[in-house]
């Protein structure tokens, strides 16, 4: 069974809420833990970021289109996923419940999870399609970086990151002490570069399009690593 194939069967036969599809997804998949892994992350997405459309109040095109550049969704099911993301924003449950549930499915139980990460990291790209984090979306975002136990640092590096609030701050992005010796730099660097690989998200579970946005998170670390080599150099 495929992705959009599960998203059909759960969406005509559930309104009871995200936990029912929760747990089909464990029912279906228990056998298949890399289907299992790409089925929940899809389904993470389309929930946390219905949610966080609730949150803001408004959805927009643009945001629609960062959407479908994460899930290139055939034609055909497209209806399918849109009664899913309904569902999702309709649920009475408020999004903490959503991201305690999307955490249990596709988190490892420790802190700074990498699959956490990657849907936190698309929830990002959703937001600021419009070229604005909102207030309520930050919030949002904070609150859902909380529940999936990624710490506060972590969470401000990936905020530099997407360079939404300003001036980047390169050391802030690869989380590294400003003026740490350049080898620690170079070190974190290379940490990061590596555990970004597409092969690695690929392994984690995440669908073959979202490696065109997760582009844009290894291309942010290498200008952080060369402004700061530069900064060194000019000393």
């Amino acid at each position: 069974m495929s992705i959009w194939q599960f998203v059909k069967r759960v969406t005509a036969s559930t309104s009871s809420g995200i936990g029912s599809v929760v747990d089909a997804v464990r029912t279906l998949f228990g056998a298949d833990p890399e289907l299992r892994r790409r089925v929940a992350f899809s389904v993470a997405m389309i929930a946390l970021s219905a949610k966080m459309a609730k949150a803001d109040g408004i959805v927009t095109q643009d945001e629609i289109r960062a959407f479908q550049q994460i899930f290139e969704i055939p034609a055909a099911e497209r209806h399918n996923v849109a009664r899913l993301y309904d569902l999702a924003k309709q649920d009475v449950a408020g999004f903490e419940s959503y991201a305690e549930k999307m955490a249990g499915l596709c988190g490892s139980g420790h802190t700074n999870c990498a699959m956490l990460e990657d849907i936190l990291d698309g929830l990002f790209h959703i937001a600021k399609a419009d070229g604005v984090l909102h207030d309520r979306e930050n919030a949002y975002l904070h609150r859902v970086a909380e529940i999936f136990r990624i710490d506060e640092n972590h969470y401000q590096s990936i905020l530099a990151r997407h360079a939404i609030l300003g001036e980047v701050d390169p050391w802030l992005v690869l989380g590294v002490e400003r003026g740490s010796p350049f080898a620690e730099v170079r070190k974190r660097y290379r940490s990061l570069v590596a555990a970004n690989h597409p092969d690695k998200l690929i392994a984690r579970g995440v669908p073959e399009e979202f490696i065109k946005i997760a582009t844009t998170r290894i291309a942010a670390i290498n200008a952080a690593y060369e402004m700061i080599e530069r900064g060194l150099k000019v000393i």
